[in-house]
């Protein structure tokens, strides 16, 4: 009931009437994976340099409706940087202002909820911008990954401690890897932990309102 409040008022506040699908009801059974390669780990100091992502529909990654884009930065990018993210200036050559990245992905999104890994970091960097251009944040739900999977494993005690590192995941789902540091390959093996792990965590448990 006050999701539902809070989502109208939200909508409200919508700018750019082009995005109102965003509070629409979501499909059953459609989400949206995505990842973002970021500058740094701040939200409010940082920018985004690629976005990644692919829609999952009836239990399957539809590889045919796949997002990829590079965001070009407002400044340059630090050497620090590159050795974190591995995305080099020639790789920004062809990159779309924020503006245009945030309205191709807001299409792609539509009101599916998002699923990711620390999806919240993600949601908190494409919110900087939709506040900016559209004047509301992210309205979609949320679905973690790490969550799942912490719910999944049948602890000894409350005390147990659960390695939730990516790799550690991948590992134990038997997940193939495929590049890292790249926002569709990474969309994508979140993806495949989504969907072993989504027979496995009460659906209940894995959604939050963003």
């Amino acid at each position: 009931m006050f999701d539902k409040l809070f989502k109208n008022w939200n909508r409200k506040k919508l700018k750019d009437k082009r995005f109102d699908f965003l509070f629409d009801e979501p499909l059953p059974n459609e989400y949206v994976c995505l990842d973002c390669e970021t500058t740094g780990l701040s939200p409010r100091k940082d920018e985004i340099l690629s976005i990644g992502a692919v829609h999952i529909k009836d239990n399957k990654i539809i590889m045919r409706e796949t997002f990829n884009i590079f965001v070009k930065p407002s400044k340059n990018i630090s050497a620090e940087s590159i050795k974190i993210h591995q995305i080099r200036p020639i790789d920004l050559e062809n990159a779309v202002s924020p503006k245009v990245a945030i309205f191709k992905i807001l299409d792609f999104i539509g009101s599916r909820p998002i699923v990711g890994y620390y999806i919240k970091f993600d949601i908190a960097m494409l919110s900087k911008y939709t506040k900016k251009y559209i004047g509301v944040k992210l309205p979609n739900d949320s679905i973690e990954v790490s969550s799942m999977f912490f719910k999944s494993k049948k602890k000894t005690s409350e005390y147990e401690f659960i390695d939730l590192k990516f790799d550690t995941i991948m590992k134990e789902l038997d997940i193939p890897t495929l590049g890292k540091h790249d926002a569709l390959n990474d969309a994508i093996m979140t993806s495949m932990m989504f969907l072993k792990l989504k027979d496995v965590t009460p659906a209940k448990t894995t959604f939050y309102t963003s």
